[in-house]
């Protein structure tokens, strides 16, 4: 969460010249609803079945850049698609980073709460070791211009 995800996908993509997706947005396209919304009416459960379905869909097509949501990666079908169908990068951010870039945020469900720092330290604990395991590249994600993150990414894929 606040790792850049988003803003560096869209960059990436650009750059390559190919589609880009963010599986979130997505997620709220078809619904015809926000994932905050989608959170209140249906709970966690239902917002990670329509992001499996979007996933699933959005792994199927070819030469596109994709974003995911931070938590996606916990459900296995996800990984192995995204594993299986594509180059998956890991865009590192401390929670310290996370905690800064997300603190006037309201759109995420997790983290309207007032123990924001713990949560994110929770959920850092449990997703670090999946992305850390399933990435083929692993980019820290501090405070660099977003071109300087687009840049080692296509040294490190030899674009």
């Amino acid at each position: 969460m606040g790792a850049g995800k988003s803003t560096i996908g869209r960059l990436l993509a650009r750059q390559l010249n190919r589609p880009f997706y963010d599986s979130d947005h997505e997620v709220e396209n078809r619904c015809g609803a926000d994932i905050p919304w989608i959170f209140d009416v249906e709970g966690e459960t239902g917002f990670r079945e329509r992001e499996l379905a979007v996933i699933d869909e959005l792994t199927q097509m070819d030469g596109i850049v994709m974003a995911t949501g931070g938590g996606s990666v916990m459900q296995e079908a996800n990984r192995r698609a995204l594993i299986k169908t594509g180059t998956v990068i890991y865009l590192r951010a401390p929670v310290d980073i996370q905690l800064e870039r997300t603190a006037r945020d309201k759109k995420r469900p997790l983290l309207q709460r007032p123990d924001r720092e713990q949560v994110l330290i929770d959920l850092f604990s449990k997703r670090d070791p999946v992305y850390t395991d399933m990435a083929d590249l692993i980019i820290p994600s501090i405070d660099v211009c977003p071109r300087q993150v687009i840049m080692e990414i296509t040294r490190q894929l030899e674009l």
